[in-house]
């Protein structure tokens, strides 16, 4: 079977079953084995020309997303075995692959305390940045879905969030009544179209903006680690876990929210006795 035909065969099993995203991740990915081996056979491909295919798309990568390729080029062979009945073994289970892809045991972050995140809001330049920066840390909100707010997906409380990380449609974020104000003021004062991105800023220009306003406090910050707040105070403060994962994080499985949350110190353990049974 040549490549070109066994990734024909693959996509139309992911069209009935793979989320929009995960559709879109694998099509990109596989269109770059489709130009690499356009005339091969795939029982033809050794392990050291997948080696070689999968360090130079992945060069320059996180180890997160190297391993991400790596575990979807594995998925895409197992697959069309199974499915062809092909007599061969997965060239991605190689011991050097896998050692060289592999993906590093999570360590835990050190999260936030609200003193400090409320501090570097407080310290934003702008009323545009600190909206950015309350929409994450207040709401749950990722970076991506910030940015790619447009002034008609805000209802209310609510904002729509097009096209998000589970692949669906649409999804819902609620936010606090003060800043649901400010930003309808915000939009409102700048003339903004329903149409009109809310920040019309790239990413990089948010990571700088964010870290720089953690190194004037000495903490080490990435926009990610305002939503990991969202999550940790609401946590703290009794919210229940099926609220945190399902209304502020949006996860689709309760586990992810976890890994989030952390682990509860000695000290908060103790605290949260007292608060429910008395000293």
């Amino acid at each position: 079977m040549l490549i070109n035909e066994a990734i024909e065969l693959f996509s139309q099993h992911q069209r009935g079953t793979a989320k929009k995203n995960t559709l879109k991740s694998y099509q990109r990915f596989l269109g770059q084995l489709k130009l690499r081996f356009p005339d091969k056979h795939l029982d033809s491909l050794s392990s050291e020309e997948i080696g070689r295919f999968l360090e130079d798309c992945t060069e320059g990568l996180s180890k997160s997303t190297r391993h991400l390729r790596y575990a979807q080029l594995k998925a895409f062979y197992n697959y069309c075995i199974e499915v062809c009945s092909l007599d061969i073994k997965n060239p991605c289970s190689a011991t050097a692959l896998s050692k060289t892809f592999r993906i590093m045991p999570h360590r835990p972050r050190k999260f936030l305390d609200k003193e400090t995140v409320d501090e570097i809001i407080f310290n934003s330049a702008s009323l545009r940045d600190r909206l950015i920066l309350e929409l994450q840390a207040r709401c749950g909100l990722r970076i991506g879905e910030v940015l790619n707010l447009h002034v008609s997906d805000i209802s209310g409380r609510k904002l729509i969030l097009q096209e998000p990380k589970s692949g669906k449609d649409a999804e819902v974020a609620f936010m606090p009544e003060h800043i649901a104000v400010r930003l309808t003021e915000y939009v409102v004062g700048l003339k903004l179209s329903p149409d009109d991105r809310i920040f019309p800023v790239c990413y990089s220009t948010v990571r700088n903006m964010v870290c720089g306003l953690g190194r004037k406090m000495n903490v080490k910050i990435a926009p990610h680690d305002l939503r990991r707040h969202s999550a940790t105070y609401a946590s703290r403060n009794g919210v229940p876990l099926e609220i945190i994962s399902k209304v502020i994080l949006r996860h689709q499985d309760l586990k992810t929210t976890q890994i989030y949350l952390g682990k509860i110190s000695d000290t908060e353990a103790i605290r949260w006795m007292d608060i429910l049974h008395g000293k």
